[in-house]
């Protein structure tokens, strides 16, 4: 099993290719705090459903001092259509040797209609990240539902 974060714990650097082919680290963020949320694949309905809840939000995750990054095993070429059809209004990253999601522990051993796979599990950190680009992850949530989740991490971080 993929060992998981907690509170507390140092959030695993990343340099990942956005839709555009531009390079984004987690220290790019530095001295902010940043929602970095694992789906499993671009144009499914779960994760489309998530993704525009996240863009409807995105103005109370702005105002609360919080930036939004979407990452799936997903080609940058498909993030950009899923983006673009969508309207997506945060920076979605592709993670396909999926290095990223694996440090994250958010791939691995799941359930899946009752059978046990390996595959993208849906999770959710929030990451405060220090002027020197080092993070330390606030909260730690895996195995969330697509529907609902946006809700419920805004209820959660008080907004």
């Amino acid at each position: 099993m993929t060992e998981r974060l907690s509170a507390g714990d140092p959030a695993p650097a990343f340099e990942l290719t956005d839709a555009d082919g531009n390079q984004v680290k987690l220290s790019d963020y530095a001295g902010r705090r940043v929602v970095v949320y694992f789906y499993p694949a671009a144009m499914t309905p779960g994760c489309t459903t998530q993704a525009i809840d996240f863009t409807a939000s995105i103005g109370e995750f702005g105002a609360a001092g919080l930036d939004i990054i979407g990452i799936s095993p997903d080609a940058p070429e498909k993030l950009a259509r899923f983006r673009d059809k969508q309207n997506i209004a945060f920076p979605l990253l592709s993670d396909p040797e999926k290095q990223t999601l694996r440090a994250y522990g958010a791939f691995g051993e799941k359930k899946l209609y009752g059978k046990v796979v390996e595959g993208v599990i849906r999770s959710t950190f929030v990451v405060d990240v220090a002027a020197d680009g080092t993070g330390t992850i606030e909260v730690a949530q895996y195995n969330v539902k697509a529907t609902g989740h946006v809700n419920r991490l805004r209820r959660d971080l008080g907004f």
